[in-house]
């Protein structure tokens, strides 16, 4: 068996305000290369603070967590930083694209930061990235006179542009209608099942969840079902 890409183990994370109490509690699972995952729950379950833990923003918890085979625990913030910029890609609800600058500017801004290759380089990888979300043709536009399905396109090309081990999202299609809710999770399958990517996404819409590889189900900061 392959040694899963994300290991979380007894994760326990508090909350102090207005009182203490836990808000993950003893969150243990395993994620696959290429694996599609989503997870669920109520709004309140502590899936979106699992989603910040396991992205490394949040490193104020307990247990073990393991990306690409590096632990988590005892790294500065520089360092952190880092490990984000080369392993995880993020995609969010609304895409936070710079409106002022052009789609192909803002896909290369993580691989600028990151400093790996060329700038060159980065604006060929950048491209490529648009043609493989079927949005190059928009690359010279300024993000803000894109449609909504299209930013989120572009926004998902930004997330590929440093070959992260993992993309995780937060409601991705939560801000998309019917039709480019599909497009957005067609693209992210074809990411998993033709490249190899993969993704652990949180989301309310459960047609999504039950199209996804896995569903990881919580419920008052535990996990209640691994899914299949």
């Amino acid at each position: 068996m392959n040694t899963p890409v994300l290991q979380a183990n007894n994760l326990v994370k508090y909350f102090h305000e207005p009182e203490t109490f836990a808000v993950l509690k003893k969150v243990s699972f395993d994620v696959q290369k290429g694996e599609f995952v989503s997870i669920v729950g109520k709004s309140g379950c502590g899936k979106s603070t699992l989603l910040y833990v396991l992205s490394t923003m949040d490193t104020d918890f307990e247990g073990e967590l393991t990306l690409n085979g590096t632990t988590i625990h005892g790294k500065s913030q520089d360092e952190l930083a880092r490990f984000r910029g080369e392993h995880i890609g993020f995609v969010f609800q609304f895409h936070y694209l710079l409106p002022e600058f052009t789609c192909l500017q803002n896909v290369m801004i993580p691989a600028l930061k990151l400093g790996k290759y060329s700038r060159e380089e980065i604006r060929e990888r950048a491209m490529e990235k648009l043609r493989l979300l079927g949005v190059a043709e928009q690359a010279d536009k300024r993000a803000s006179k894109l449609s909504g399905g299209q930013q989120q396109r572009v926004a998902i090309a930004r997330a590929l542009i440093n070959d992260p081990t993992i993309i995780m999202g937060d409601e991705p299609t939560g801000n998309l209608d019917s039709n480019n809710s599909k497009i957005v999770f067609d693209i992210f399958r074809d990411l998993a099942h033709t490249y190899g990517q993969t993704l652990i996404c949180v989301t309310h819409d459960q047609e999504f969840a039950r199209a996804t590889d896995r569903t990881i189900e919580m419920q008052d900061g535990e996990i209640i079902s691994h899914g299949n």
